[in-house]
């Protein structure tokens, strides 16, 4: 076990490892407007992310968001196939297919016959959701310019206490920044998924293992208070 992180470090997102990664609207501006905006992002993530990395936690507010991802190892996202046989479609429109066996495409590019087998980068799948909620929104809101900060920031997750500790701070965010009283009356994040038996990609069942049962996830957030600011977050 090692010790809650207290730098900030960006880390590079290695095939495997846990992440805390967090980001803001540049110079605090919001980032989410309306019930619509929020769904716009999660569903630019299940397009951009879901390939890439599983998920254990999440919540969005107005000008921040916080996630728990693992990235998947290289075996489990396997690459890109182009989305036509001209290439005239961007294959970032992330047709990925798995595979048991890189060893034949273990260059970043690599032609195999007629098709450009290349491997997805973790990064650049983050940048590419940004990019594309930011164009969304600079539309809507007839703005110009960045709107998440650069560079998104990560933070490795390399201890279970860790793990645990971040769950609960990430879900109890809302309640932090005094937007609801309890977590549990935010919409914008993956509690309630959690404590559901409804379908989701969330790991919802590796996340209670690490608290042991629903009843001590539940009661962890509840008695949060003691570990709200032992964490590095964005303020």
């Amino acid at each position: 076990m090692t010790n809650i992180r207290t730098e900030k470090t960006p880390e590079l997102l290695i095939h495997g490892n846990y992440y805390h990664i967090y980001n803001k609207g540049v110079n605090g501006v919001n980032l989410f407007y309306s019930n619509a905006n929020y769904q716009h992002f999660l569903n630019l993530y299940d397009d951009y992310i879901s390939t890439i990395a599983e998920t254990y936690a999440w919540c969005l507010m107005p000008n921040h968001f916080h996630l728990l991802v693992r990235i998947k190892e290289e075996e489990e996202i396997g690459y890109y196939l182009p989305l036509t046989t001209d290439k005239s479609n961007d294959p970032a429109r992330f047709k990925t297919t798995g595979s048991k066996n890189l060893s034949e495409f273990l260059q970043p590019d690599r032609v195999l016959g007629t098709i450009n087998l290349r491997k997805p980068n973790p990064s650049r799948h983050f940048g590419h959701l940004f990019n594309a909620y930011a164009k969304a929104l600079n539309e809507q809101k007839s703005r110009t310019g960045a709107l998440f900060e650069r560079p998104f920031d990560r933070i490795k997750v390399d201890s279970e206490n860790y793990f645990r500790r971040l769950v609960v701070y990430i879900h109890n965010n809302p309640v932090k920044h005094s937007f609801v009283k309890d977590c549990i009356d935010w919409p914008w994040s993956s509690y309630k998924t959690i404590i559901s038996i409804k379908p989701t990609k969330l790991k919802r069942e590796k996340v209670i293992g690490w608290f042991n049962n629903e009843a001590n996830f539940i009661n962890s957030h509840s008695n949060s208070e003691n570990n709200i600011d032992e964490i590095l977050m964005l303020e």
